[in-house]
């Protein structure tokens, strides 16, 4: 009997260790883990998204060149000159007029068309499908394309316009017709994107809100502004918010469009603020460039932030 106790104890206290080993290991597994699952973002994050912000910010402080090795320090020489550039001035106003042309009509369509396709239809994967194909289809390819309609000679549009005794227009030519070019590119990409993303929250919605609503006589339209807006806000603030960060760095439609150049038309008419960052690195001004996007960063934090408050606000509760 003597020769069985510290067996017994032997084996309570291997018990206790192995028990507060299960707990320190479930312990570190839920602490831990989560940490493991997202390491791979934040390490890409770091090497591809903060450090070239940091880096930039960098360079947007120095005098930098490719054709010299000397990086000469002048702090916010760059930013300063900046702020009496008249390009980039222009280049802000064409990228907010063109990001509030294509923007607005954009989001209202695309709840439109989410609103039809969330009624029983027949044959509703294929329409889903048709939204979703101009967003994967080449911007090259549809930038061309509407070129050509938008041509002024032979271009479908003034074709069309013509019906209605309107002259041959330019559209290259003109700020506000360049505009309305460009941003009809953008709408026709993005639109079914959105509209799918509108569909996605709309199907998310009790069915009971529409069938009570319908009772009660309420029209299609009225349901969609009392019950299918407010229910899918959150949606809606995404949507606005990637909307106007896309808007802002728009670069392929008004790069091809026309000229091919940087420069966004002869006078200038449809440069973007991408565009003119292309241009300053064409130009081998990598420090001027490196400020011109710092500011487009700046530019898009606060518009994205407006745009999250006045969204939030806005639609209301059911009533």
């Amino acid at each position: 009997m003597a020769t069985r106790a510290p067996d017994r104890s032997t084996a309570v206290s291997r018990h206790r260790s192995e028990r507060l080993s299960r707990q320190l290991a479930h312990r570190l597994d839920v602490k831990a883990s989560p940490y493991a699952y997202v390491a791979p973002f934040l390490l890409l994050f770091c090497a591809f998204g903060l450090f070239p912000l940091v880096y930039t910010a960098w360079v947007s402080l120095h005098e930098w060149t490719l054709l010299s090795d000397v990086h000469k320090f002048v702090g916010l020489d760059n930013f300063t000159f900046l702020l009496g550039d008249s390009y980039f001035w222009n280049a802000t106003f064409n990228t907010l007029s063109i990001g509030l042309v294509s923007t607005v009509p954009q989001l209202l369509l695309a709840i439109w068309l989410a609103h039809l396709l969330n009624r029983p239809l027949r044959a509703q994967t294929l329409f889903r499908v048709t939204l979703l194909l101009p967003n994967v289809t080449s911007v090259v390819a549809v930038v061309v394309i509407f070129s050509q309609l938008f041509g002024r000679d032979y271009g479908l549009i003034n074709w069309v316009l013509s019906w209605f005794g309107v002259g041959a227009i330019d559209w290259n030519a003109g700020t506000a017709t360049s505009h309305v070019a460009i941003s009809t590119m953008i709408m026709w990409r993005w639109t079914g994107y959105n509209a799918l993303l509108f569909l996605a929250a709309m199907q998310a919605v009790p069915r009971e809100l529409y069938e009570a609503a319908t009772i009660d006589g309420a029209s299609g339209f009225k349901q969609l502004r009392k019950i299918t807006i407010p229910m899918i806000k959150p949606t809606i603030v995404f949507v606005v918010i990637t909307s106007t960060i896309g808007a802002m760095q728009v670069v392929a439609e008004p790069l091809l469009f026309g000229t091919y150049s940087p420069t966004g038309g002869p006078d200038r008419q449809y440069q973007t603020l991408a565009l003119f960052i292309y241009e300053n690195f064409t130009k081998l001004d990598f420090g001027y460039a490196s400020a011109i996007s710092w500011m487009m960063f700046v530019f898009i934090v606060i518009i994205a932030g407006v745009n999250y408050l006045l969204t939030r606000r806005s639609g209301g509760n059911i009533t």
